[in-house]
């Protein structure tokens, strides 16, 4: 067992340019402390370092966070690849920016309600039992929801994303080699997520799902190129060219230009079913005139099927079993129509039938 002290402290630095001062002195002033790759089991009392600012504690074997209330002055803690179950005793670290501790046993982010100013958290590659995935405790999330902006998931067995969706202020999202299977998981958080920039999905079984890039780039209006983070790309480590996203923008506009074009004809034929039944044709029934002062009273123009004539116009078809039908029948409405209060002559307005479709 190795027990983080003073004395192995003392071993570790290189104090070449600091020999006129005395040891405790030096850990006073010190900002920056590398004690990592120890084989350290545990931490011990480092008081003497009030004024740290980064602690590098990585790749030991510790198995519990503690004796570090001292460190008010703390900003970055490097805690990965140790033997951490459980997130702990960390309130006191009010300056605290970013937290490192991917690769040990931990099961539940918890315990980092007080952490304020924290922006980056690293929770990659939890050594977890088979079939079991990471979890958030709720209040965290709550308490990150303002402060957090690069969030590190990758490996952990996630298969949804909707309760991070609080995080407000996430604009990195690194969650690789995961078990997200929903498209439409992605877009609820991605509608959420108003200044996510960067966003790496890889290995997971929804990169697979069609038209699932095309989906995220316009579900998300932010994720861009030029973002001040170590990867270049912004969406599963591949470039977004305003060309793409124009594209695609258009693609979705125009589709649903098609939808709403689609409904309002369902509605128009769901609106007038009568018009059909009350004439028991086949031929298409355009409504020419409606007066709204009068209930139920339209006029309309019944077009017959239509052949191409020799000189490429096109001309009703002779049935001279349904002809004279028709023809009473237009006879009828323009008798009607005489005595409304409308005139005859707005059942056929001559700009109106240009109108309708042939």
């Amino acid at each position: 067992m190795v027990r983080l002290t003073m004395d192995l402290i003392a071993k570790s630095i290189n104090r070449k340019n600091h020999k006129e001062e005395s040891f405790s002195q030096y850990l006073r002033k010190a900002t920056h402390l590398n004690v990592s790759n120890k084989n350290i089991d545990a931490i011990g009392d480092l008081s003497l370092c009030r004024n740290l600012n980064v602690l590098y504690l990585y790749d030991n074997q510790i198995r519990q966070i503690h004796n570090l209330d001292f460190a008010s002055n703390l900003k970055h803690l490097y805690l990965q690849n140790n033997c951490i179950s459980r997130v702990e005793n960390l309130i006191s670290l009010k300056k605290l920016e970013k937290l490192y501790l991917g690769g040990n046993c931990i099961t539940l982010i918890e315990g980092l309600d007080k952490l304020e100013e924290l922006r980056e958290l690293h929770v990659e590659s939890q050594q977890l039992s088979l079939g079991e995935k990471l979890l958030f405790d709720p209040r965290t999330l709550h308490s990150l929801a303002k402060s957090l902006s690069v969030l590190n998931i990758s490996n952990n067995n996630i298969d949804e994303l909707q309760e991070l969706a609080v995080l407000q202020n996430i604009s990195h999202l690194i969650a690789v080699d995961n078990q997200l299977h929903l498209i439409q998981d992605l877009e609820f958080v991605l509608n959420k997520w108003t200044k996510l920039c960067l966003l790496d999905l890889k290995g997971n079984p929804v990169c697979h799902k069609p038209k699932y890039r095309d989906r995220i780039i316009v579900q998300s209006q932010t994720l861009e190129m030029n973002i001040p983070f170590s990867l270049s790309e912004s969406l599963d480590g591949k470039e977004i060219k305003d060309m793409e996203r124009q594209f695609l923008m258009n693609w979705k506009a125009s589709k649903a230009a098609r939808k709403k074009s689609k409904e309002r004809m369902t509605y128009e034929h769901t609106a007038y079913p009568h018009f059909s039944d009350f004439f028991e044709t086949g031929h298409p029934i355009v409504p020419v005139h409606h007066n709204p002062s009068v209930k139920g009273k339209s006029n309309f123009l019944i077009l017959s099927e239509l052949h191409m004539s020799a000189n490429n116009r096109k001309e009703p078809l002779q049935r001279p079993e349904e002809e004279s039908s028709i023809n009473e029948k237009i006879r009828h409405l323009i008798l009607k129509d005489s005595q409304s209060s409308q005139p005859k002559t707005d059942i056929f307005k001559p700009h109106l039938l240009h109108q309708i479709p042939l």
